[in-house]
């Protein structure tokens, strides 16, 4: 009989002392998490919003070329000219960023148009243009100050018979848009705009 109440008593106390443990992990468990922040730039609320419009379609060329997909590529690359004229027209009336973005604007416009004229189902002749669409990118970026969007700048040394090549994505992991499938994951983060 006192054996029974000391494996009575020790399996209270153990019963106790579990339930206790778990409410300490469950409070220690509980983090809060910053809410994520907006895109802001050196430009006005729509300003910012057009030119995330012109980033998100230049990651959609982005995720074409890295599918080696021509016919994604030259629909990516029309919208993206599209969303290029809808913000070249609306910094035309903001002299301050009009003179420092323009030129980057005209090279994405006029690469855009040249990725879809180079007819290739391999995408390699596509892929010439998409660096100079992608070099203006990072420079329009850091000349507009963005910040809170995401942006990797991202290196292939061995793009273009070893001469390099960059592009830009929402994400660290490396998906290579110069090589698709050969290389998928050649490459390396550079630079970021947070």
């Amino acid at each position: 009989m006192r054996y029974l109440a000391i494996i009575l008593a020790a399996c209270s106390l153990w019963t106790v002392s579990c339930n206790n443990s778990t409410e300490t992990k469950k409070e220690e468990t509980t983090i809060t998490t910053e809410p994520k922040k907006a895109p802001e730039s050196s430009l006005d609320a729509a300003g910012t919003g057009k030119l995330m419009t012109v980033v998100n379609d230049y990651y959609a060329l982005k995720d074409a070329l890295v599918a080696t997909n021509a016919a994604k590529a030259d629909e990516a690359a029309g919208k993206l000219n599209t969303s290029v004229d809808t913000m070249i027209s609306y910094i035309k009336a903001d002299s301050a960023h009009g003179k420092t973005m323009q030129p980057y604007l005209d090279t994405m416009a006029m690469n855009a148009k040249a990725v879809i004229a180079a007819k290739d189902e391999t995408c390699e002749q596509k892929r010439v243009p998409f660096e100079k669409v992608s070099d203006a990118m990072f420079a329009l970026l850091k000349t507009a100050n963005l910040k809170n969007a995401g942006v990797y700048r991202q290196y292939c040394p061995m793009a273009f018979n070893e001469k390099g090549a960059y592009w830009l994505s929402n994400e660290t992991e490396i998906k290579n848009p110069y090589y698709g499938k050969k290389m998928l994951e050649c490459g390396e983060v550079t630079d970021s705009l947070k």
